[in-house]
């Protein structure tokens, strides 16, 4: 055989030397962010395709933002717990069962406002990782207060304990937004916000009013209503 010969032999092997598994694994995440509760109990995606038995694989679960910066970490069937963040410490896991079917999914309990942020899982046989990422709230109900200045009726919008920060509307019985001031925002040190909004009352057709808090970055409102009879605000 020609020296020719044989580079283009060895050239067609190494192009089209076969895959010894067959196929190429890929992990599987989420294509949205989770969205979490402060308090929450939740599951983080991610999954092997095609599906394989991932008990004995090396599984990580990381942040880059942390340090240390394992979350989780599974070795040779193991849980390596010295290696994990201890502000993880005994609020995650994976069953066994859903990784006999590939799936690495790792569950988070308790979820707290540090946890949001850049969650990597990987499986370090195959070389191969999905990102996760995940957002963390806090929400509660908005609570109305009525009083009276020298302007006429006033309405006062408190919300409590909520992140991120919200926005506060005003809102008719017909959903027309109101004419309010700028809202108080105060930071407290946990990090949750308390947010009051203040409307005085203008003579119109309803009578019903609506505070509604709203955080578009975590998908949440909350409305609350009343209703101020005429005789009170004069009409």
């Amino acid at each position: 055989m020609t020296a020719a010969l044989q580079f283009r032999t060895f050239l067609f092997f190494l192009i089209f030397k076969p895959n010894t598994h067959g196929f190429t694994y890929q992990l599987i995440g989420p294509t949205q962010p989770i969205v979490a509760m402060i308090g929450d109990d939740i599951e983080l995606p991610c999954r092997l395709e095609p599906a394989v038995d991932a008990v004995d694989r090396t599984v990580e679960w990381s942040r880059l933002d942390v340090t240390p910066r394992f979350i989780h970490l599974r070795r040779g069937g193991e849980e390596l717990l010295t290696e994990q963040n201890p502000s993880y410490k005994s609020r995650t896991s994976l069953s066994i069962s859903k990784l006999k079917s590939g799936d690495i999914s790792l569950k988070l309990s308790e979820v707290k406002l540090s946890d949001a942020g850049t969650y990597h899982c990987r499986v370090a046989k195959f070389d191969t990782e999905s990102v996760v990422e995940l957002a963390v709230g806090s929400i509660s109900a908005p609570r109305i207060e009525i009083s009276m200045d020298p302007n006429g009726v006033v309405l006062q919008c408190e919300c409590a304990g909520w992140y991120p920060e919200p926005e506060v509307l005003w809102l008719d019985g017909e959903g027309k937004l109101l004419s309010a001031g700028p809202p108080e925002t105060v930071r407290g040190p946990d990090d949750l916000y308390t947010v009051s909004s203040r409307v005085t009352l203008e003579t119109r057709n309803s009578n019903t009013f609506i505070c509604r808090v709203q955080q578009n970055n975590i998908s949440q409102s909350r409305d609350t209503q009343v209703h101020v009879s005429e005789s009170f605000i004069g009409l």
